[in-house]
């Protein structure tokens, strides 16, 4: 027994010397990422660009998520007979408890304003995005299904309330591929963990390539970026003999995704330490740039810093970033005043409309989607008299998309008076994924990824696509 194992090992250690004997003949840098790109594994390649559906209005997707639930009333959907019925009861079904009582109508502190030549309302906290109304579609229509902020993030970011599910950003890179093999299809600009943590942008039972890279802004976005100091052709031998070594073991385990996930995670980070370090280096942006961001020498954490991070990601040809701009605490969710969203609102407005005009000069908001959203509203009452927040809703609130195919200095949808119910044009979550995923170049229907016996989508066995917001 002891003779027979020592000659095993003999053998296996004979393989292993012979793939690297193979690698050393090898004289085309990045052989190895084109065989894991290439067709024998997978149809295309696991991240190779693949056709839409249809003409795509727009190529790429940028997500800007708005953590805790804003408040409708208070920002894009202006209720002035909120503020003259202020303090009158009305019943307030859908909380969490005590569905059949009445509570205070709250008005909002705010003052609106007409912006743009559409004349869009859009609240004193938004006066940047105010600037940019006519690009702006504001959807003021939206409900989802669940009251509380696990389950309605989950909702908005995956399509599923209750079991997490691939993520928007990875059905759309399972669906299109990357345009930059060099950089992950799916970037997730986030400095807190949210609520759900990262399953929100996880790719499930997807191919792991498509889940959502994070990066932290901060010194340092992007762990063990850079990689240490040794000689070039030592480190490029290593490479080669370990990446021969990862093919062969995964070309007999054709079936295994994890295995050629993480072939093809190896060369994305190769690329992203060429890439990387440049592009998260804003020092070389104009001046004029940064100041129109609001970013000053040494930021590397604000959410200005992060939106010109995610113009530059869009700009070398990353298919989907996500911006998340609070975590799971500190946020939306103003339960106690509603002076606590300006706060929050000065740190998202000046870099939101920052993107879309850099975007607009430099030629690629033509091509790009911009989701501005959160995972519900808020009540437009109060929990009590005297009560100066506002709780939880999900049967009316707010989301916006501009750029690509989209009707700028629109808006859709309607509430009643008070902003408590639809009245016109409801927009249920799965509806503006379907619209989304309409937008670049997708059928929902027709992008199904079949697990445990079943047929997923994004928008479930629901979602119709909003054409009234198709420009």
């Amino acid at each position: 027994m002891e003779n027979r194992d020592r000659w095993r090992n003999r053998l296996d250690r004979r393989g292993f010397l012979r793939s690297a004997a193979a690698i050393t003949a090898a004289t085309i840098p990045g052989r190895y990422a084109r065989l894991v790109q290439a067709a024998e594994f997978g149809g295309g390649g696991l991240l190779a660009p693949r056709p839409p559906h249809h003409d795509p209005a727009a190529r790429q997707l940028i997500v800007l998520f708005l953590s805790g639930g804003f408040s409708h009333v208070d920002t894009f959907d202006h209720k002035p007979r909120l503020n003259r019925d202020s303090g009158e009861p009305v019943p307030s079904f859908w909380l969490r408890a005590d569905e059949t009582s009445s509570r205070p109508l709250l008005g909002s502190p705010f003052s609106f304003r007409a912006c743009g030549q559409s004349g869009l309302m859009i609240s004193e906290l938004f006066p940047h995005l105010g600037g940019v109304a006519d690009e702006l579609c504001v959807i003021r229509s939206l409900h989802t299904d669940i009251v509380e902020h696990f389950q309605a993030v989950l909702a908005m970011r995956t399509g599923s309330a209750t079991v997490p599910l691939p993520s928007l950003g990875a059905w759309i890179s399972h669906g299109l591929g990357t345009f930059n093999p060099n950089l992950p299809s799916h970037v997730v600009l986030c400095e807190h963990l949210p609520y759900g943590g990262s399953q929100i942008w996880d790719s499930s039972f997807l191919p792991p390539i498509h889940q959502g890279v994070r990066i932290i802004p901060g010194p340092q976005p992007i762990p063990d970026l850079r990689p240490p100091a040794r000689p070039a052709s030592l480190r490029e031998l290593e490479r080669l003999m370990l990446q021969e070594v990862n093919i062969e073991h995964a070309r007999a385990r054709r079936g295994d995704a994890e295995l050629w996930a993480r072939i093809a995670t190896f060369d994305t980070a190769r690329g992203m330490i060429r890439e990387a370090p440049e592009i998260l280096d804003v020092r070389g942006e104009q001046a004029a740039t940064r100041a129109l961001y609001g970013v000053v020498d040494g930021d590397m954490k604000s959410f200005g810093y992060q939106c010109l991070i995610a113009r530059r990601l869009i700009g070398r040809g990353v298919r989907v970033v996500e911006l998340i701009d609070t975590g799971s605490s500190n946020n939306w969710d103003a339960h106690g005043d509603m002076q606590e969203h300006r706060p929050k609102a000065a740190r998202v407005d000046r870099a939101i409309a920052a993107l879309i005009k850099d975007l607009k000069a430099r030629g690629l908001l033509g091509q790009t989607l911009i989701a501005i959203c959160t995972e519900f509203g808020r009540t437009p009452w109060t929990d009590g008299p005297g009560a100066k927040g506002r709780n939880h809703y999900v049967k009316a609130f707010t989301a916006l998309l501009a750029g690509a195919g989209v009707k700028g200095g629109f808006a859709h949808g309607a509430t009643d008076e008070h902003g408590i119910q639809i009245v016109a044009g409801p927009v249920h979550v799965h509806d503006y994924h379907a619209t989304i995923l309409h937008l670049m170049g997708i059928d929902h229907t027709r992008l199904v990824y079949r697990y445990a016996g079943r047929d997923f989508r994004l928008t479930d066995v629901d979602g119709k696509v909003v054409h009234q917001v198709l420009a």
